[in-house]
C-alpha cells in the first residue's frame, strides 16, 4: 500500500486525481453556505431554510450518482463491503426480528378480534400477511435499521471528519466516498431486503400466537389463507421498497 500511495495510487490502486478531487469537493458533507440576500443571487427569492433544503437536496442527488458511478466501474473493496453487510444485517436482525414479531402480535390480535365479530375468520392470517408485506414490514425494518445502523455511520464519519481522518485519506491519494460511502451504501441495499422478508415472516408468524388466543380462529384457518390470497407480487412490491428506504 506505501508504494501504491507513493505512485499517487490509493489503496485500491485507482488513481485519485484532480478531477475526482474535483467530484469529492463538490459532494462532501460540508457545512451548506448560502451567499448573503442580494439581487442577482440565484438563492436570493427563495427563504434561507427552503435555499438549505434544495442545496442539500441536490447535493444528496449528485452523491447517490458518484457512488452508483463508482458501483457501476466496480470500484468496490469486497472486504470493506461484506464488513458493513454484517454491520448493517446481521448485527441488525435481532431488533428488527423482534420489532417486527411484537408488532405482528398486535395487528394479529385486533384483526382476529374484530374479523370473528365480522364472520370472516378465515381472512385474518391474510390480512396481517398482506399488512406486513405490503407495507408495515418495510418502514419497521427501515426505521429500526436508520436508527441503528444509521445513527452509528454517523457518528463513525463525523468523528473521522472531526478528527481530520478522511483529509488523511486524500492526502494518501484515497478517494473517502470510494473508500468510506461505497462500502456502506452496499451494505444498506443489499441487506435490508433480506432484513425485510425475515421481518414479514417474524411479524406472520407473531400475528398467528395472537390471533389462536382469540376464540374465533385457530392454526389451520389461520395459515390456510395466507397462500390462497397472499400474491407473490405484494411480497416483492415490500421488499423493493426497501431499496427506496
Amino acid at each position: 500500500r506505501t508504494d501504491a500511495c507513493r505512485a499517487g495510487e490509493g489503496p485500491q490502486g485507482h488513481s485519485f486525481d484532480g478531477a475526482a478531487r474535483e467530484q469529492y469537493n463538490m459532494i462532501v458533507l460540508e457545512p451548506l453556505e448560502i451567499p448573503k440576500d442580494q439581487p442577482g443571487n440565484p438563492w436570493f427569492p427563495l427563504p434561507r431554510g427552503a435555499a438549505l433544503f434544495l442545496a442539500y437536496l441536490g447535493r444528496l442527488v449528485y452523491l447517490h450518482g458518484y457512488v452508483l458511478s463508482l458501483i457501476a466501474r466496480r470500484r468496490v473493496d469486497l472486504r470493506l463491503s461484506v464488513f458493513q453487510m454484517a454491520t448493517v444485517g446481521v448485527a441488525s436482525l435481532p431488533i428488527a426480528t423482534i420489532t417486527a414479531l411484537l408488532s405482528g402480535m398486535v395487528i394479529g390480535y385486533h384483526f382476529a378480534v374484530q374479523a370473528g365479530q365480522l364472520g370472516v375468520s378465515a381472512y385474518a392470517g391474510w390480512l396481517v400477511a398482506e399488512t406486513m408485506s405490503r407495507e408495515l414490514g418495510p418502514v419497521l425494518v427501515a426505521f429500526v435499521v436508520a436508527a441503528r445502523a444509521g445513527s452509528a455511520m454517523t457518528a463513525e464519519l463525523g468523528t473521522m471528519k472531526a478528527t481530520e481522518q478522511i483529509d488523511a485519506l486524500r492526502a494518501l491519494a484515497t478517494d473517502p466516498i470510494e473508500y468510506l460511502v461505497v462500502p456502506r451504501y452496499l451494505g444498506a441495499v443489499l441487506m435490508l431486503p433480506l432484513l425485510t422478508f425475515v421481518g414479514d415472516f417474524a411479524g406472520v408468524l407473531g400475528g398467528y400466537v395472537m390471533s389462536v388466543i382469540a376464540p374465533q380462529i385457530n392454526a389451520r384457518v389461520y395459515f390456510t389463507a395466507i397462500p390462497a390470497n397472499l400474491e407473490a407480487w405484494t411480497i416483492i412490491a415490500g421488499l423493493l421498497k426497501t431499496l427506496v428506504f
